[in-house]
């Protein structure tokens, strides 16, 4: 939801066909990360340990939420499901990603480019979203303490994670079936690790240009209304704060929402500077795509076990009681 899309300036998609005796293309290939030829085994390495300690540490803070009581409120709800997204998330892509490093097929089926691609923006658009409810949760924590259980609510944060996850999906609903409605009948390379509307648009056999522009659309306007909620939030908070006398006060303050911020900006920072560059440049445009694909779901599961007392330690008590059963 909130990576940059970068269309190419001309393509066989953009001017209408008449097609006649084609063979309906049942498979893509994808050619992997742009000019990184030769690169593969280091690619592979990183990648795999990457993916393992995105799963294991987004794993560990889960158990972590569920099993400590002291952690079951809504802040910490929000996390857990952060923290599941962030587990599905980099699975979109990671797993082919590494067959084809490893030096496997690089071939996927037109329905699982189509499943990529789908899921890929409904977790990406859901984490967007979730973004901006941590941040409402921690603008009520901060600004209206007294009021903040009465706020949020059990029924508003199942209210606030159903309507996140169902944004999601409508999103992904719309723009996967504006990709795949349009015939395919020619090439069928990728130019890129994963199926992305940017790359297998211009494959199309038809005019795209409709698809094109309800994707930028869809996927700026969406990706700027959260980053804007999300602004005004930490304003308030942060005028909220700088009210406070004391300083243990601001800092205890601070503390508690300093962890989201910096997942935020991991979020949100690759994708200003790609915005603010003045001619696209293919290979920072994957970077900045793996950068929130791949490695912002591990650095959330670092910051929030590193930054969060509370959530280390559950951490430790879950992982001394591992021990304890082991040895037992």
């Amino acid at each position: 939801c909130i990576h940059p899309f970068f269309f190419p300036s001309s393509s066989r998609a953009d001017s209408p066909m008449k097609i006649e005796n084609y063979s309906v293309v049942t498979e893509f290939i994808l050619l992997g990360i742009p000019h990184t030829e030769g690169m593969e085994t280091v690619l592979f390495v990183i990648f795999l340990l990457i993916y393992i300690f995105t799963l294991v540490g987004n794993f560990l803070i889960l158990v972590a939420i569920i099993s400590s009581s002291r952690l079951h409120t809504p802040m910490y709800f929000f996390l857990g499901l952060l923290s599941t997204f962030d587990i599905f998330f980099p699975s979109v892509s990671s797993p082919k990603l590494l067959v084809f490093l490893s030096g496997n097929s690089r071939a996927i089926s037109y329905r699982g480019c189509a499943s990529q691609l789908f899921f890929h923006h409904f977790l990406g658009c859901t984490e967007g979203i979730l973004y901006s409810v941590m941040s409402y949760d921690r603008f009520v924590a901060i600004c209206h303490p007294l009021r903040y259980s009465v706020i949020m609510n059990p029924r508003l944060c199942v209210i606030l994670a159903t309507c996140t996850t169902l944004i999601g999906c409508i999103h992904a609903t719309i723009l996967t079936s504006l990709t795949f409605q349009l015939p395919y009948c020619g090439p069928n390379e990728v130019h890129y690790y994963l199926c992305d509307i940017p790359v297998v648009l211009p494959l199309a056999c038809a005019d795209s240009s409709l698809a094109q522009r309800v994707g930028f659309t869809n996927v700026g306007l969406l990706a700027l209304t959260l980053f804007f909620t999300i602004l005004v939030s930490y304003t308030r908070i942060g005028i909220a704060i700088l009210r406070i006398r004391s300083a243990e006060g601001r800092s205890k303050a601070f503390s508690t929402c300093s962890a989201h911020l910096a997942a935020i900006m991991c979020a949100y920072g690759p994708i200003i500077i790609i915005y603010f560059q003045s001619t696209p440049n293919p290979l920072l445009g994957a970077v900045v795509q793996i950068l929130n694909n791949i490695v912002s779901p591990m650095l959330n599961s670092l910051i929030y076990s590193l930054r969060n007392k509370e959530v280390k330690r559950a951490l430790k008590r879950v992982l001394c009681g591992a021990g304890l059963t082991v040895e037992a």
